[in-house]
């Protein structure tokens, strides 16, 4: 599947290794959260990065002693209009995570802004658009709803701009 991480398509050395069964003998390998905690000691010794793939319902306060070691987390979308990933993605950052944060499911190019906003920096995106869409997508949003998430230089938040000319004592509700 197309990988997007800043704005173009790269290729995914990543890989994918399943709850049960071998680990390859090299190169940076994914493995889902229950085999982080069954395999760790194992998964500590490899000499490839380590990534997660976490589930919605998994808890991003359980990571806290792996953090440092991650340096790839996959979160799902397994549906346009579900938005714990989101939460979780928030989660992490706030933590201090500082690695990749990967989406992966159904991502949309209108949700990609939203995504940049919590922390996300990579995208499985799929064949469905095409690339140009989604470098669209990237530029579409200027301004953001909330404050202190994750922004380019040029982004403001919407409270920002509407109050940039304003005297803060005369916007309070108990003013004039």
């Amino acid at each position: 599947m197309p990988l997007l991480k800043n704005n173009v398509l790269v290729a995914d050395t990543w890989i994918n290794a399943e709850a049960e069964g071998d680990l390859p003998a090299s190169g940076d390998v994914i493995v889902p959260f229950a085999r982080l905690l069954k395999d760790w000691g194992e998964l500590s010794e490899r000499s490839g990065k380590l990534g997660l793939r976490l589930s919605n319902t998994d808890r991003p306060e359980a990571l806290g002693t792996f953090l440092p070691r991650l340096s790839l987390i996959v979160l799902p979308f397994p549906a346009f209009n579900d938005g714990r990933a989101y939460s979780i993605a928030r989660s992490l950052r706030e933590m201090g995570y500082r690695g990749e944060l990967r989406a992966t499911g159904n991502v949309l190019p209108d949700q990609l802004q939203f995504m940049l906003q919590v922390g996300f920096d990579a995208f499985e995106i799929g064949e469905r658009f095409p690339l140009e869409t989604w470098q669209k997508a990237s530029r579409q949003m200027s301004l953001a709803y909330q404050r202190g998430l994750f922004r380019r230089g040029s982004e403001a938040e919407i409270w920002t701009e509407r109050h940039t000319d304003a005297e803060p004592w005369l916007e309070q509700p108990h003013a004039g």
